[in-house]
């Protein structure tokens, strides 16, 4: 017996959270019965449906996606680019991005059908770290990676600190690699970080989520999650939750 609001998320309909709001909203019947109480457990044989639509439960999946550039981190595309589920034909669970890279940005996504994980991944108040590798136009001076280390102002409000390695420069081509570790995930983040010190990004790579990195791995191809990877990473986010607070 599991959870109500558990057995939504790990569908792939919503997180646990929207889940229970679902629940509390009496938009969820289970056999029939409409159910707006938290913490009512379900079995395997009991029907449930949400929004009059029956759930088909699945056994939660988890991937670790090198992404390609010029690939659309999303299910459907109205513009028919390329999505990232043109990679897993495969796959006959209803996986999706946990968060989002963007058209012409390559690198580690997670790719699951466990909705309560993907919460856990992307919401504000777990803090994972994410590390990109930037080429960018130019060679900013030490200031100008010290304004990324401590935050810069974006539209959108201050940045959170950041880590920040010079790892190398090209004086003739005027280039310059730099490492950047962030845990917030705002759209476009790190290419208008980039922009506000006034060096663009010309190639962007995620490279690392935390602990993990795209070893054994060439563009397009994926790997499944270990069990363990899965846990660590629950853990490690629920651990920043608390230390970061």
């Amino acid at each position: 017996m599991e959870r109500l609001q558990k057995v939504i998320a790990h569908a792939g309909i919503a997180s646990r959270r929207k889940a229970e709001e679902l629940i509390l909203q009496g938009k969820v019947t289970v056999n029939g019965e409409v159910v707006k109480e938290l913490g009512v457990k379900v079995g395997p044989k009991d029907i449930v449906e949400v929004n009059g639509i029956k759930i088909e439960r699945e056994e939660p999946v988890y991937f670790l996606f090198y992404k390609p550039r010029q690939v659309v981190t999303t299910v459907n595309d109205d513009k028919n680019r390329k999505t990232v589920m043109d990679y897993f034909p495969h796959v006959p669970e209803r996986i999706y991005p946990v968060g989002r890279l963007d058209y012409d940005t390559s690198g580690l996504l997670i790719m699951t059908n466990d909705g309560e994980f993907a919460n856990i991944l992307t919401h504000p108040k777990y803090k994972i770290d994410k590390t990109y590798i930037a080429k960018v136009k130019g060679i900013p001076k030490r200031e100008q990676l010290k304004q990324l280390e401590k935050g810069v102002h974006l539209e959108d409000g201050v940045t959170a600190p950041a880590k920040v390695k010079l790892l190398s420069a090209d004086r003739r081509k005027n280039t310059a690699i730099i490492e950047l570790t962030i845990h917030e995930g705002r759209n476009r983040q790190v290419r208008r970080m980039f922009e506000k010190i006034g060096h663009p990004v010309m190639k962007l790579k995620r490279e690392r989520l935390a602990f993990l990195d795209l070893t054994g791995l060439n563009a397009g191809e994926s790997r499944p999650l270990t069990p363990h990877e899965v846990k660590q990473l629950i853990v490690l986010a629920k651990e920043s939750a608390n230390t970061r607070k």
